[in-house]
């Protein structure tokens, strides 16, 4: 059983940066494909971004490339996604997500088994 806790949300400007951080214990990290997703009120979850075992292969929506960055470092069980150039329509709860299926199924909900608890981010003047 994997448990992940996530935390950095919080309200920004627009133009400004968050870091988020996802914690996970249990199971075995370093085998763990993490995507995270966000969910906007009134919209459903969508993907955000994933990142293989290792960290040499990383994903994006089209809509966050070139501002988000995801990475791990797996010697402390954690995986970041730096968020900068942040604008209005990111605004949502986001969420991590960790499997040990692979990489072929990281943009699908249905692709991950263990899920954090979300941490709201605000982006508005």
């Amino acid at each position: 059983q994997v448990q992940l806790v996530e935390s950095g949300g919080g309200w920004v400007q627009p133009g400004g940066s968050l870091k988020l951080t996802c914690a996970a214990s249990g199971g075995t990290f370093s085998t763990l494909t993490i995507g995270w997703f966000r969910q906007a009120p009134g919209k459903e979850r969508e993907f955000v971004a994933a990142i293989n075992w290792s960290g040499g292969s990383t994903d994006y929506v089209d809509s966050v490339k070139g501002r988000f960055t995801i990475s791990r470092d797996n010697a402390k069980n954690t995986v970041y996604l730096q968020m900068n150039s942040l604008k209005p329509e990111d605004t949502a709860v986001y969420y991590c997500a960790a499997d040990s299926r692979g990489w072929r199924t990281s943009r699908l909900r249905d692709g991950y088994s263990y899920w954090g608890q979300g941490t709201q981010v605000t982006v508005s003047s």
